[in-house]
C-alpha cells in the first residue's frame, strides 16, 4: 500500500500531514478533499528536440514523458510513475492516469508544481477513489540547456529529478 503518512498510528500520536497552506491557489486541491497517500517520486524525465510549430526554422525542447519510483515518506517503493500517457501505478496493480487542471512556477531549475483530475483507476487497490494528484517539492527535471537545433532535431536528453505527489480522495459523506 502507498504511504499512509497521515494516517495515526495506535500510540495515538498523529504523523505531521502535507499542507497546502503555502502553495499558490492554482495548484490547491478543492474543499472536500482528504490526503489519501504521499509519496516521493525520484526518477528521470526525457525531452526530445522538435521543431516548433507554426514557428519555421525554430525549435525547442518538448518534454516526451516521466519515468519515476514512488517511495512512501520510510523510503520504501510503492509504486511507479511513468507516460505518455502520465500513469500512477500501485504496486498493487491498480493505476490511474489524469488531466493537468494548472501548473504554479516553482523553485529555480525545478519543474513547475501541478494540480491533475485523476481519471477513474484501473484495478483494485490503493488508487481506488484518487481524485486529485498534487505535485509538489520539485527538484530538477526542466529541459536541458544544451542548443536544440536542426543538427540536434530528434534528438533525446534524459534529466534526473524529484517530487512529492499527493494523492487526494473526497471527503466521505456521512
Amino acid at each position: 500500500m502507498l504511504g499512509a503518512c497521515a494516517m495515526s498510528g495506535s500510540s495515538g500520536a498523529r504523523a505531521p500531514a502535507f499542507s497546502q497552506a503555502g502553495l499558490p491557489a492554482a495548484v490547491q486541491v478543492p474543499q472536500g478533499h482528504q490526503i489519501a497517500m504521499e509519496t516521493v517520486g525520484v526518477g528521470r524525465i526525457t525531452y526530445e528536440c522538435r521543431a516548433k510549430k507554426d514557428a519555421a526554422g525554430q525549435f525547442e525542447w518538448v518534454f516526451v514523458g516521466p519515468d519515476a519510483t514512488l517511495k512512501d515518506r520510510q523510503g520504501q517503493t510503492v509504486g511507479k510513475y511513468y507516460g505518455p500517457p502520465a500513469t500512477w501505478e500501485s504496486r498493487d496493480g491498480s493505476k490511474i492516469t489524469a488531466t493537468q487542471l494548472a501548473v504554479a512556477p516553482a523553485g529555480a531549475d525545478s519543474i513547475p508544481l501541478q494540480l491533475v483530475k485523476a481519471n477513474p483507476a484501473t484495478g483494485t487497490g490503493v488508487m481506488q477513489g484518487v481524485s486529485h494528484v498534487q505535485r509538489v517539492a520539485t527538484q530538477g527535471g526542466v529541459a536541458p540547456r544544451t542548443a536544440c537545433d536542426a543538427t540536434s532535431l530528434g534528438q533525446k536528453q534524459v534529466v534526473d529529478y524529484q517530487a512529492d505527489y499527493i494523492f487526494w480522495t473526497p471527503v466521505a459523506m456521512r
